[in-house]
């Protein structure tokens, strides 16, 4: 199932990304009372009762020396063309604005359903006073209180009643899914072409050509593959040139149909932060990576230029050390032929299930060569552990206080396991729980 998106819109100092915050759980977004400092991740998943969901905190484009409600216009377009339905965050202690008003028009025109909040309703008192955004033409506003978090079941459920199915396409457990992410113009569409052996994405040197997500299906030496490119920007000009963060959208929809995702990088123009956080959230969807260095052909090399880019690459990807990294040019072909063997390396060791009586052998043994840690006179003691689930591998380590776990003896456990069974190109999830 394709998890269906939810934006938050609305003008400067609404309280967005507090609301953002508070639906998923986490402090990601920036939050300061003052317009306009939202800058950091702006992409999360979050669910509510039985759905699963993304969701966008549009606050975060920066767009720059863009007129004050031009940039609310972009944003709200932005989240159109995104969304599947969208929450229009109002301040219920300022009324109706003219802002309000300038986002109202777009929305109109979206045909996308739109939720109406009215955040800053700190108590009963003040809730006579969101009848005045009934002007806004969207029905009953849901009146609710981002920073005491109050309201917001209300405001989930309407936007859940909006969901749309979206089920995925159906393969069997024998075929291997695999995505292409990594920013504009680093070479998906033409390593997709390349893989199949003929012209079947557009490419160009255009950032942004590819218009939707398109399924390939390749057959390689009996294994049957599908290649899932994720889609480019939709629109050309300055407003999605300005705001590349958005085309993550595509690979987040990508990275969860996928079992193995290919995080590609562009070998002329090297590692930036862009590059990071696409590959974070394979990662923390638990997907298996392999890191593809694209365009290898245009770089001037001797005997130590790989080995170079690599040491790089595990420099800015510490959270991606288990990945592969494989080096070859779409244009020239050369060196493609080793992606596929790596793809089933990683797509095998992200299904790979460990007999309990050797893992818990491989378990003691590390205890023995490093006693577990101590805090306040209280051991961590280990009593049993069991493979509880694959892609990814996720191990329960059964103990006698999860909290006596720390974060660097489960790292220790997670190479220990790694030096026994291997699982080159799958994160392993590892979760204490108390032994009742």
């Amino acid at each position: 199932m394709v998890k269906p998106v939810v934006a938050i819109v609305g003008r400067p100092n609404v309280g967005k990304s507090t609301i953002f915050n508070r639906i998923v759980g986490e402090r990601i977004s920036i939050v300061e009372d003052i317009p306009g400092v939202t800058r950091d991740r702006i992409y999360s998943s979050a669910e509510w009762l039985t759905h699963d969901f993304n969701i966008i905190d549009t606050g975060g484009i920066d767009l720059g020396d863009e007129p004050f409600l031009e940039q609310i216009r972009q944003q709200a377009e932005i989240a159109i063309d995104e969304a599947d339905v969208i929450i229009f965050i109002t301040n219920g202690r300022e009324g109706v604005t003219a802002a309000d008003e300038e986002v109202a028009k777009i929305l109109y025109k979206s045909k996308k359903p739109v939720v109406l909040a009215v955040n800053k309703v700190d108590n009963p008192e003040m809730r006579d006073q969101i009848y005045d955004f009934y002007a806004l033409g969207f029905g009953e506003p849901i009146p609710i209180s981002g920073s005491h978090g109050l309201g917001l079941g209300d405001l989930l459920d309407e936007a859940a009643r909006h969901f749309p199915n979206t089920k995925d396409k159906e393969y069997g457990d024998d075929v291997i899914k695999f995505s292409l992410i990594g920013r504009p113009n680093v070479g998906k569409s033409s390593l997709v072409n390349a893989m199949l052996g003929e012209e079947r994405v557009i490419v160009s040197d255009i950032a942004g050509t590819t218009r939707d997500a398109i399924d390939s299906d390749v057959t390689v030496n009996g294994q049957r593959y599908i290649i899932i490119d994720t889609a480019g920007m939709r629109k050309k000009g300055k407003v999605y040139e300005t705001t590349e963060k958005y085309s993550v959208l595509r690979a987040l929809r990508a990275i969860e149909r996928s079992d193995v995702v290919l995080v590609v990088i562009n070998a002329e123009e090297g590692i930036i932060d862009q590059d990071k956080k696409i590959a974070g959230y394979a990662h923390e969807a638990g997907r298996a990576v392999v890191i593809v260095v694209n365009k290898w052909d245009a770089v001037e090399k001797d005997e130590k230029t790989m080995k170079e880019f690599e040491q790089k690459i595990r420099e800015h990807f510490l959270f991606l050390d288990y990945a592969p990294i494989v080096f070859l040019s779409a244009k020239t072909k050369k060196r493609i032929h080793t992606l596929i063997p790596m793809i089933d390396v990683a797509s095998e060791n992200h299904s790979k299930r460990v007999p309990t009586t050797v893992l818990n052998d491989v378990i003691m043994d590390a205890v023995a060569m490093n006693p577990t840690p101590t805090d306040k006179g209280r051991r961590l003691k280990i009593y049993y552990t069991t493979q509880v689930s694959v892609k990814p591998p996720t191990f329960v380590v059964f103990v006698n206080e999860p909290e006596l776990m720390h974060f660097s003896y489960e790292r220790f456990l997670e190479n220990r396991i790694r030096d026994a069974f291997g699982f080159e190109g799958t994160p392993i999830k590892i979760y204490p729980r108390e032994r009742k």
